[in-house]
């Protein structure tokens, strides 16, 4: 089985905290991997950046992650943005046709994995080029929700961090 571990993305937020999985041979986590590559395709640098506002500003600062946000369900997974016309208090969301996703674990109000993802050029995940990173998007999910559950991985909510049940720095799956 291959070893990943889990990294802090971005902790800067003031309501939310930022993780992502790198493979155990990476070294790159896999959100970096997303944003370098679709922030270099001149088609996708708008999408970009505002799919990174968005997770940066939207769920990092003005609301956490609230289920409103976090309704693309994908299997053990979120696709991000939001899906559909949103209001929440006065801001207003709405991605129609939005070329990219990136693919989300919501563990709490103030804790979120980010995985990778892609360009959504299918009706499905599963006519789509997305196919092999939802895929892998959902095992890793898997492999984290069922370290939590085992109590591998501590869930901080207060601090909004994770930690690993053997207090070492790196979480390791």
């Amino acid at each position: 089985m291959n070893t990943f571990v889990i990294e802090l993305w971005d902790d800067e937020g003031s309501l939310c905290t930022f993780y992502s999985v790198k493979w155990d041979d990476a070294i790159d986590n896999e959100t970096d991997i997303f944003f370098d590559k679709y922030d270099n395709i001149p088609e996708y640098e708008e999408a970009t950046g505002e799919l990174l506002s968005f997770i940066l500003y939207v769920i990092g600062d003005d609301h956490g992650a609230k289920d409103e946000l976090f309704n693309r369900h994908e299997n053990e997974v979120v696709g991000l943005p939001v899906k559909g016309k949103l209001k929440l208090g006065s801001f207003f969301y709405h991605y129609p046709q939005f070329p990219l996703r990136i693919y989300a674990l919501k563990i709490t109000q103030n804790i979120v994995i980010l995985f990778n993802g892609g360009v959504k050029d299918g009706d499905t995940n599963q006519t789509s080029s997305l196919n092999i990173r939802w895929k892998e998007a959902c095992s890793f999910a898997r492999r984290i929700d069922e370290a939590i559950r085992a109590k591998w991985i501590i869930v901080d909510e207060a601090n909004h961090v994770l930690k690993s049940s053997d207090n070492d720095d790196e979480i390791i799956l």
